[in-house]
C-alpha cells in the first residue's frame, strides 16, 4: 500500500473531523493549517485573563453530529438560560421559554412584543419542529425565513420585527432573513430540543478536543498552501507534497481560489464583535439581549461570563457585543457608535468599560438562500482523488461543518475499498 498520505488543507472544524476519521481508519494524513494553531473560525484567544473566542458563537446542544463527535463532560458545557431579554422602546423585555421555564409562562404569554396569538403560533411551529424528524424538515417546501414566519407561521409584523427577526440575524448574520426556510426549522429544532451552550474553557476547546487524535507528526500548522496540482500540493515556500488524496477543508472561497473555480465560491455572510471588559455586568442572567428596536449598530449582546466565569478575570465581566454585516466605519468609528448605543442601554458605566480586541470575521458563514439544497448536497468527490469538504457543502453551523467532514472522509474510503 502507498505511503503518501492523505493531505487535509484546513484545521478547521470540517478538516479536524475529516483527518480524524481517517486517523480511526489507519490512514495516513497530513493535515495542513495556515494558522500558528488548529480552529479555524472556532478558536479563543487569552487576552490579559479574558477568552475571547472568534466571534460570537455557542454550541447547540442537540446537534446530532456535535453529539458524537465531541465529549460534552469534558468540555464542561455551561447553558443559556432559555429565552432572551429584549431592548425596545426603552424598556427590556422578558422572553421566556415557558416549555422549559413554565414560571415564567404568563410574563411571557402577556408581555408587550406580539400577541397572545403569537404566542400559539410560536408553540405550534415549536411542536411542528420537534415531532418531524430533521430529514422530512429538510424534505419540506424552501422560501425565505421571513416569507416563511409571515405567511406559511402567521406571526405578527410586532412579533417578527422586534423578536423574530433580531435573533435569527444573529444566527444567520443577515438582517433580512432571506436564508432558507428549511434551514431555520433545522435550527430552530435544535434551540427547542436542546441548549445553547459555551465550553467552559471557551469555544476553542471543541476544536482542541478534535484535535487531540492527530497526531503531532500528522499536523503542520503556519503552512499555507499556495496551489494544488493534481494530487501534488504546492506550498507558498515551494515545497511540493505528494498524496494519495488531497481534501480541501478550507473555507468556500479560498477552496474557488485554490481550485480554480471548480469549487464554486458561495457568498460570504460577514460579522463583528467587540468585546469589553466591565467592572460589573451590564446584566446579571445568563440571557441572550436582543436589539428589538433595530436601530444603532448593535443586533445582540451577552455576557460570557455570566455563562462561565472562566470567560473573565476574578472581579471582571465579559461583554460582547455583535454587529451583523461588513461596516462601512473604520475599526475606531464603529467602536464610537457601539459604545454611544450602549450608553444609552446601561448609561454612564459603560465609560469604564475596557476595550478588548474586536473580531470583524469576513467570512463568517457561507450564505444558504431559499432552495439552495434543491440540488441535493454537493457530491464531496470533485476530481479523481481530490474532495471538498466544509460547512458550505451541508448547512451553515458546526454541526455541517463536523458532518460534512466526517462524511468526506467515509467517501475516500468506499471509494478506495471499490478500486
Amino acid at each position: 500500500m502507498s505511503r503518501k498520505p492523505v493531505v487535509v488543507i484546513g484545521a478547521g472544524l470540517a478538516g479536524l473531523c475529516c483527518a480524524r476519521q481517517l486517523v480511526r481508519n489507519n490512514v495516513d494524513v497530513l493535515l495542513l493549517e495556515a494558522e500558528s494553531e488548529v480552529g479555524g473560525r472556532v478558536r479563543t484567544d487569552l487576552v490579559e485573563g479574558f477568552r475571547l473566542d472568534r466571534g460570537f458563537q455557542v454550541l447547540q446542544t442537540a446537534y446530532p453530529e456535535a453529539s458524537q463527535q465531541l465529549d460534552y463532560s469534558r468540555l464542561r458545557l455551561k447553558n443559556f438560560e432559555p429565552g432572551a431579554l429584549i431592548l425596545t422602546q426603552g424598556k427590556t423585555v422578558r422572553m421566556s421559554d415557558p416549555w422549559r421555564r413554565p414560571q415564567q409562562l404568563f410574563s411571557t404569554a402577556f408581555n408587550p412584543i406580539g400577541n397572545l396569538l403569537d404566542r400559539l403560533r410560536l408553540a405550534r411551529l415549536r411542536w411542528h419542529v420537534s415531532v418531524n424528524s430533521i430529514e422530512q424538515l429538510w424534505a419540506e417546501p424552501d422560501s425565505t425565513t421571513l416569507e416563511y414566519l409571515r405567511t406559511n407561521c402567521g406571526f405578527s409584523t410586532d412579533m417578527i420585527e422586534r423578536f423574530l427577526q433580531p435573533w435569527f440575524s444573529g444566527v444567520f448574520f443577515e438582517r433580512d432573513l432571506a436564508t432558507s426556510s428549511r434551514f431555520f426549522k433545522f435550527i430552530f429544532r435544535m434551540f427547542a430540543l436542546g441548549d445553547a451552550a459555551l465550553p467552559e474553557q471557551g469555544m476553542g476547546a471543541i476544536t482542541r478536543q478534535l484535535a487531540e487524535e492527530i497526531p503531532a507528526c500528522a499536523l503542520r500548522l503556519s503552512t499555507q498552501v499556495d496551489a494544488i496540482e493534481g494530487l501534488r500540493v504546492r506550498l507558498s515556500t515551494g515545497e511540493i507534497l505528494d498524496s494519495r488524496a488531497v481534501v480541501l477543508a478550507v473555507e468556500g472561497p479560498e477552496g474557488s481560489r485554490l481550485t480554480n473555480g471548480l469549487i464554486p465560491a458561495p457568498e460570504s455572510r460577514s460579522t463583528t464583535t467587540l468585546y469589553f471588559g466591565a467592572p460589573q455586568p451590564p446584566i446579571t442572567e445568563s440571557l441572550l439581549v436582543l436589539n428589538g428596536d433595530r436601530t444603532g449598530p448593535i443586533n445582540n449582546l451577552c455576557v460570557p461570563s455570566n455563562v462561565s466565569p472562566a470567560y473573565a478575570p476574578a472581579g471582571q465581566a465579559l461583554v460582547s457585543a455583535s454587529v451583523i454585516g461588513s461596516p462601512t466605519q473604520t475599526e475606531i468609528e464603529l467602536e464610537y457608535e457601539v459604545r454611544r448605543q450602549l450608553r444609552t442601554w446601561y448609561g454612564s458605566a459603560v465609560d469604564q468599560w475596557e476595550s478588548l480586541p474586536s473580531y470583524h470575521i469576513r467570512h463568517a458563514l457561507p450564505a444558504q438562500p431559499a432552495h439552495f439544497r434543491d440540488a441535493g448536497i454537493p457530491q464531496s468527490q470533485l476530481a479523481d482523488g481530490v474532495y471538498h469538504c466544509g460547512d458550505y457543502c451541508e448547512s451553515a453551523s458546526i454541526h455541517g461543518a463536523m458532518i460534512s467532514g466526517r462524511r468526506t472522509a467515509e467517501s475516500i474510503l468506499l471509494a478506495w475499498s471499490q478500486s
